[in-house]
């Protein structure tokens, strides 16, 4: 089994359930892990990213992902959440009701710290709801690599996975992080080969799951370079599906 345990869907010509569904068809994918899309335009990230531009109104569109879970036995769903919300343990308690199994941050999108208020609130109630916690990191003091990371310590019972191998090409501190913590995960969406190779020699497969980013990438294109690493058939296997169905609980 492979599964796809970070893609955005989102009602748009780009990245909808539609397309997501015969595209990770026709890559031999069988399920996916999807989170709201389209808070930004994946398609001017590089603008985002340099604060070129600002996020629109970054609402996210949570029944969107909804619909496709309830619709679609091979989706699970992560709600995310604007930890700048009052009323944010009340939207994971709702969202634990209509099915999901995770939370998605986005502190690109969001704009806050790993330590605010909001955030450790919904990090321990994610460790007693079994969730996962997923976040990308970025160039900033509060939302960087190591505060994920010090959230993470602060919570031992909750699980977290930090998108896209961390921040930058080759970040070693969140390598070291899955190294050491039993409950930090390393996701590969848009990571480098050579970065995703070195940290399974390094530290082996179980902290280590598949992802595509999709629609920025083609899931089958992310598949293709967990196919060519140089790893054994159990270690692939952990990576393509058996660390996130540990972590969703999956049957």
């Amino acid at each position: 089994m492979i599964i796809d345990a970070h893609a955005h869907l989102s009602d748009t010509e780009y990245g909808n359930t539609e397309m997501y569904l015969k595209v990770i068809k026709e890559a031999g994918i069988d399920q996916g892990v999807a989170v709201p899309g389209a808070m930004l335009d994946v398609r001017k990230m590089t603008e985002y990213i340099t604060g070129r531009a600002k996020p629109d109104n970054p609402v996210p569109d949570n029944e969107y992902v909804e619909k496709a879970i309830k619709a679609n036995q091979n989706i699970q769903g992560f709600i995310c959440i604007n930890p700048h919300d009052k009323d944010v343990n009340k939207q994971l308690e709702k969202g634990r009701k209509q099915g999901f199994k995770g939370l998605k941050l986005s502190p690109l999108s969001h704009q806050f710290s790993f330590a605010s208020k909001g955030i450790t609130s919904l990090a321990d109630l994610c460790g007693d709801y079994g969730f996962p916690v997923y976040s990308h990191v970025v160039y900033s003091p509060g939302a960087s690599t190591a505060k994920f990371i010090q959230l993470a310590k602060q919570f031992p019972k909750t699980n977290f996975i930090i998108g896209h191998m961390g921040f930058g090409p080759a970040d070693q501190e969140a390598l070291e992080a899955a190294k050491n913590l039993s409950n930090f995960y390393l996701e590969t969406s848009t990571g480098n080969f050579l970065h995703i190779q070195e940290t399974v020699k390094k530290i082996g497969s179980s902290k280590v799951i598949f992802g595509s980013e999709y629609p920025l990438s083609h899931p089958g294109i992310e598949l293709e370079k967990i196919l060519k690493l140089q790893i054994t058939d159990r270690e692939r296997e952990e990576i393509l599906s058996q660390n996130i169905k540990h972590l969703l609980q999956m049957k």
